[in-house]
């Protein structure tokens, strides 16, 4: 588990010393004078909970927490008002913006350490709920839900920053004979198998590996060009032979296969732009339409690998969404694993 994190917003440096020093070893802690700063390091860090100052010079708490709650990455961390104000409508107006508890002034150290800490206990037992719901049950690996969320995520930070995306689709060749001669239980065992040769292969930290549906895998690569993806594509084709899953009925090979569509938006794309155009034409019809059209480009790569006689890879550019026929088979360069 990833080390929980607290962040401390106060104007003034001795409440900030204070609390840090009531709240020392039982997080990382971050640090914050102004409410327009706090949003910056919590979108840096996402901290755990959120110790908040709720009387500040300009930006105010309750102003702080509303931005706070109104950022889709930030809305579920819980926010501790500390005030020297009492009253029900002062804790009526902090629920309203969204703290979900009050420390009072001058602050009881035991006391502080206690209610953050049961805040934290509480924020580790939504993210492991979150976790269990984002995940395919069958597989271990992300589920369909992860994937969408992900996948716009990533798709609007590579059309904000510049950054290339790729995306591929794997799909198990023949696997319905697979479960008709073999029985579902080996079904299932073989699609285990296969998550883990993927997640094992795409080992970087920004990959996603995900169960898109049925025998159908999805692996999203921000910061990835075509030839970064067409490589990729291949070590996951070797991943998946090298399992040695025999497969008596497909009619491609005598163990279990797998066909692969690549999609990529990158310099190389007729549809690319720099990010500086991007922010000029902000987040338009255009740029939704080209995200549907990578997954779109991908499925329809996929469609060529398996027309083409499966257990193979093709690549489709983003532009060229609707044109299937444009679907060519990996380079010798990707293919080359020493390429």
């Amino acid at each position: 588990m990833d080390k929980e994190s607290i962040l401390l917003v106060d104007d003034d440096p001795g409440g900030i010393a204070t609390m840090g020093r009531a709240l020392s070893g039982l997080a990382e802690l971050h640090f914050s004078t102004n409410g327009q700063d706090a949003l910056r390091v919590a979108r840096e860090c996402t901290p755990d909970v959120i110790v908040l100052d709720a009387e500040m010079p300009g930006m105010n708490g309750f102003q702080t927490c509303e931005a706070i709650k109104a950022d889709a990455a930030l809305v579920d961390i819980p926010v501790i008002f500390v005030t020297s104000h009492s009253g029900p409508e002062f804790e009526a107006a902090g629920f309203e913006a969204g703290a979900v508890d009050f420390i009072a002034k001058p602050i009881k150290p035991h006391l502080v350490r206690a209610r953050v800490t049961a805040q934290l206990r509480a924020k580790r037992a939504v993210d492991e709920l979150r976790r269990k719901s984002l995940v395919d049950p069958l597989t271990s690996v992300a589920n369909r839900r992860r994937f969408d969320e992900e996948y716009a995520r990533e798709w609007l930070r590579a059309r904000r920053d510049g950054e290339p995306v790729s995306l591929l689709m794997v799909d198990v060749d023949s696997f319905k004979a697979f479960n008709d001669n073999y029985g579902h239980p080996a079904g299932d065992a073989c699609l285990r198998q296969i998550a883990g040769a993927l997640q094992r292969t795409a080992q970087r930290p920004a990959d996603l590996v995900a169960r898109y549906g049925g025998e159908e895998f999805a692996v999203l690569l921000p910061g990835t060009d075509r030839a970064g993806a067409e490589h990729l594509a291949f070590r996951l084709l070797g991943a998946i032979e090298a399992l040695g899953i025999p497969h008596a009925f497909s009619a491609t090979a005598r163990h279990v296969t797998a066909s692969i569509g690549i999609s990529s938006y990158d310099a190389s794309s007729d549809v690319w732009l720099e990010a500086s155009d991007t922010a000029r034409q902000g987040i338009d019809a255009m740029v939704l339409s080209l995200s549907s059209n990578l997954l779109l480009a991908a499925d329809q790569a996929l469609y060529g690998a398996k027309h083409a006689g499966r257990a193979q890879a093709r690549f489709l550019d983003v532009a060229n969404a609707y044109e299937p026929a444009r679907a060519r088979e990996i380079s010798a360069a990707a293919r080359d694993p020493r390429g």
